[in-house]
């Protein structure tokens, strides 16, 4: 063990300097979602039923537009250590003009899905709320994708602080607002479930103009936007998308996965539905901490990537995985011996509330896997490889995790609790198998480089 920490520990070191803040800035993101969970709560499980369906409905396409954006900070980094001051600045005006396009693309797909909700065969009650509580997330989704590709940018250059910082100011923002439109408060109507779409839109709208605002004015910023030679223009905007929509896709599968799990246990029951939303929104919280250090971890790749340093990609890569590891055991304990506690910070409902904390005892398994995996993705998107990882995340979980689940839910009657255990072999089977790719690129390196590059060269033509 200690030769380990003595072999990775200036590793260690960089992955969580530049890992840390954006951590901070994702348990904010998810913390929002937490609160909004949470405050519905209590409401009644029928208006937490609602928020789950849309939740799970929302992320399920937005996570398209997010995941592709997820590219910019890598090749940021690897702008930057290739010395292409030229590119960086152009990664930015073209982050933004992919946020736009990719907004508009994903707010007609979801207006589509909300006005046909019916498709996903939930109660009557359940389905109204979900309705109006999509319309209303879908008109901030373009505030969400400014403040992803500002953040994205902000990030390959290793200034992740600003972003974290903007993302604790908007749950505290959202929480205010939360508290007042859904309970109606200091004279402004009782809102409900509409309330929490309210106040997360507009939040989503103060973050985006803080987060762009502080990039434009901050000096640091200055030489990272100076744009000499606007012609290399559309095969950055290219790029982005080249290496960011199998980034996208991944994160698609992985969420339509747990989105399809949702609307399954749905079927079953919405105190099913319910229980499966509170164990879950638990556990996007350490997941998110793991893509936070998926995020420093393909940012140190880049970088090392763009400096053509061989040893300091491998090592950054494997210091990534071995924090993951340590990390996500951790909370597997907390969440095994925890469980019941946190569930009751939800909800009042004892045969909800025994069903959640069941269902945490299954996630307290698959932390290692869900970790492992979330990271192997990272730092392969530090090396701009992204086809084969998709491939692998199809199989994990549409040809595994959902099906497998399926059969246990349905045909050996366990419920939610099968599906469950389903898509916990589906996260196993990720981490395998995106671990092993990760070790035979990097080791390949040299000859994984030159193809890029030539492909590089064949989209600039």
């Amino acid at each position: 063990m200690f030769n380990i920490y003595r072999t990775y520990k200036n590793h260690f070191s960089k992955v969580l300097q530049l890992s840390y803040p954006i951590i901070i800035g994702q348990i904010g993101i998810v913390l929002m979602g937490v609160a909004d969970i949470v405050m519905i709560g209590r409401v009644d499980a029928t208006n937490l039923a609602a928020a789950g369906l849309a939740n799970s409905v929302y992320f399920l396409i937005t996570i398209l537009g997010i995941g592709t954006l997820t590219a910019i900070s890598p090749l940021v980094a690897k702008a930057k250590g290739s010395g292409h001051v030229n590119e960086v600045a152009l990664f930015f005006r073209q982050g933004i003009w992919a946020s736009i396009a990719l907004s508009a693309f994903i707010g007609i797909i979801l207006f589509v899905l909300t006005i046909n909700l019916e498709w996903f065969g939930q109660s009557e009650d359940v389905t109204k709320l979900t309705k109006s509580y999509l319309h209303i997330l879908n008109a901030g989704t373009v505030f969400m994708l400014l403040f992803m590709a500002a953040k994205q940018f902000s990030d390959g250059l290793s200034i992740t602080k600003p972003s974290a910082i903007i993302t604790i100011a908007g749950l505290l923002f959202n929480v205010f607002w939360n508290y007042v439109l859904i309970y109606g408060k200091f004279g402004f109507p009782k809102l409900l479930l509409d309330g929490a779409g309210y106040a997360t839109s507009v939040t989503r709208l103060v973050m985006a103009i803080a987060m762009i605002g502080y990039v434009l004015w901050h000096p640091m910023y200055k030489q990272w936007l100076r744009v000499k030679d606007k012609s290399v223009g559309v095969k950055l905007f290219k790029e982005v998308f080249v290496v960011g929509v199998p980034s996208g896709m991944q994160y698609f599968f992985e969420v339509g996965a747990f989105a399809t799990a949702a609307i399954m246990i749905g079927w079953f029951s919405k105190e099913q539905l319910a229980a499966h939303q509170i164990a879950i929104n638990l556990a996007s919280v350490t997941y998110m901490i793991a893509t936070g250090i998926a995020a420093g971890g393909s940012i140190a790749v880049g970088d090392a990537w763009g400096r053509k340093n061989k040893e300091d990609l491998m090592k950054s890569g494997r210091a990534a995985l071995i924090l993951s590891v340590v990390f996500m055991g951790v909370t597997a304990l907390v969440f095994a011996v925890f469980n019941q506690f946190f569930v009751g910070l939800y909800i009042d409902d004892t045969y909800v509330a025994g069903m959640a904390a069941n269902l945490l005892l299954i996630a307290a398994l698959f932390q290692l896997s869900d970790g492992i995996q979330c990271v192997s993705l990272g730092v392969l998107r530090g090396l701009a490889d992204t086809k084969m990882p998709t491939a692998i995340t199809i199989v994990a979980y549409w040809v595994i995790g959902i099906p497998i689940g399926w059969l246990l839910a349905k045909y050996a009657n366990w419920g939610l609790y099968g599906i469950w255990f389903g898509l916990s072999l589906g996260l196993t089977f990720s981490a395998i198998m995106l671990t092993i790719r990760f070790i035979k690129e990097s080791r390949a390196f040299n000859v994984v480089q030159q193809q890029k590059e030539q492909f590089a060269d064949l989209i600039n033509e």
